[in-house]
């Protein structure tokens, strides 16, 4: 996934079938029957409004009977498995749903309305709002979701990987990490999937019911609009099926919440996708490098419009070389076979994408000067049956990742057979990304470059 501005979304409206019944103290401990024997099925609508949201129940006719503001003051509790109790002053209403699913739909946007402190998740207290915010925007957008969808390679091979171990997910409950358009799901249950729970904190999430609703599987897949880090599951699940791969595979921290999410995994559960690799390689490319640094000319200027520009220019120079350059390129570029660091998404933790280094030490193929590293990355998914690869590295089909390469504002120049060691960290940040440290010595000289990059802020050089 690659992050980027978009325009705003109205927000999800969500609507229910509901039991009503307006209750006093008394009653609701009265012993024997609560429920009349036919009680009339009434809809609930749920309109999300910034931080709280709008609750109406209104019968058959249209005619509204209760309604009320969902917030962070809003007195409730749940009863029995499918029921909750609102309190409003002295008055107090119970409602009972159709489903628990609906229940739990419900339950999840209750929840994120009371609880408005970041204190209280995961994915707030490392995330800034205005980074979120702008996320969310961007997948919550149909263009969006088209660009995703028609990356051939992306989608034939999540659709390989699923249906060909159909035998994972038949009669199986699975639960789909930051769905997007649901097309996922839509895969498992083509795989026979008993039950699919759909969690996409994006307002994308309204036209992913609109597509479960018109291909008549309401029965079968559950949208669950908000964060994986806040909602609530009513059971446990035996797939994870999601797509949470960044540029240079870490960016977004998508992972997190990928990895977050096997609160929900069953013991003996399956994750598709099951591991990544990340491979990085010194290449040499004079072009590139001149192109990089001749994007700071403008600020040689001494006379631009009568001011002097020229003091600005090394720190021009310095913030272009941060940039991470999102392209693809000729496998001839590399100097050296590949560094490999592996994650595995069964074992891995979040605390482990924290900080993430990688060292390396190259042997070099060809002399030349190394201007930088190499990146790409593949993700396996590890069925009962098949072992299904999707891969971006630049000897493959061009992915909507395409590559990532990160300049040495300074080059190092190498000779065949020397060694060039050093290290690669990737240090999260609240903006959804990391910076990235780059420390690399030639041994047989000493010659040492570092460089540090933002990827939150790639350059995207492909037309």
């Amino acid at each position: 996934m690659a992050a980027g501005p978009a325009p705003a979304r109205v927000p999800a409206r969500r609507q229910y079938r509901v039991q009503l019944r307006f209750v006093t103290e008394e009653q609701l401990f009265r012993p024997g029957r609560f429920w009349s024997p036919n009680p009339k099925s009434l809809r609930l609508e749920v309109h999300p409004a910034g931080e709280e949201a709008r609750a109406t129940v209104t019968d058959a006719d249209g005619v509204c009977v209760f309604k009320c503001l969902l917030n962070r003051d809003t007195e409730c509790c749940r009863v029995g498995k499918e029921s909750i109790l609102i309190t409003l002053g002295c008055n107090s209403v119970l409602m009972k749903f159709e489903s628990h699913a609906e229940f739990s739909a419900f339950s999840n946007t209750l929840k994120r309305c009371r609880n408005q402190k970041k204190e209280h998740s995961v994915f707030s207290q490392q995330t800034e709002e205005a980074s979120a915010t702008q996320y969310f925007q961007f997948y919550g957008s149909i263009s969006q979701q088209q660009n995703m969808m028609q990356d051939f390679v992306r989608i034939a091979t999540y659709h390989r990987a699923i249906l060909q171990n159909h035998a994972d997910f038949k009669d199986k409950v699975v639960l789909d990490v930051g769905c997007g358009s649901g097309i996922l799901s839509f895969f498992a249950v083509q795989a026979g999937a008993r039950k699919v729970y759909v969690v996409e904190a994006s307002s994308i999430a309204q036209y992913t019911e609109v597509l479960v609703k018109n291909n008549h599987l309401s029965d079968k897949i559950i949208v669950l609009p908000g964060k994986i880090e806040e909602i609530s599951l009513p059971e446990a699940v035996d797939v994870i099926v999601s797509e949470p791969m960044g540029y240079m595979l870490f960016n977004e921290r998508m992972l997190e919440s990928y990895l977050h999410s096997k609160k929900w995994l069953k013991s003996n559960g399956m994750m598709f996708p099951t591991f990544s690799d990340i491979h990085l390689a010194p290449f040499s490319d004079e072009q590139l490098y001149v192109e990089h640094f001749s994007r700071a000319n403008f600020w040689y200027q001494q006379c631009f419009y009568g001011v002097n520009l020229s003091s600005l220019q090394a720190a021009a120079v310095d913030e272009y070389f941060r940039q991470p350059i999102v392209d693809t390129f000729d496998v001839r570029i590399l100097m050296a076979q590949t560094v490999k660091y592996t994650v595995n998404f069964m074992d891995a933790e979040e605390e482990d994408l924290q900080r993430v280094e990688i060292p390396f030490v190259f042997q070099m193929a060809q002399s030349g000067l190394i201007h930088g590293l190499a990146f790409w990355f593949d993700v396996a998914f590890v069925g009962s049956r098949v072992t299904v690869w999707l891969s971006t590295a630049p000897t493959e089909p061009l992915t909507h990742w395409y590559q990532v390469r990160c300049l040495l504002q300074t080059p190092l120049f190498a000779k065949e057979g020397e060694t060039l060691s050093g290290k690669v960290l990737f240090v999260a940040n609240k903006r959804q990304s990391y910076d990235i440290q780059i420390v690399a010595l030639v041994n047989q000289t000493g010659f040492r470059s570092e460089s540090i990059l933002d990827l939150k802020n790639p350059f995207f050089r492909f037309s």
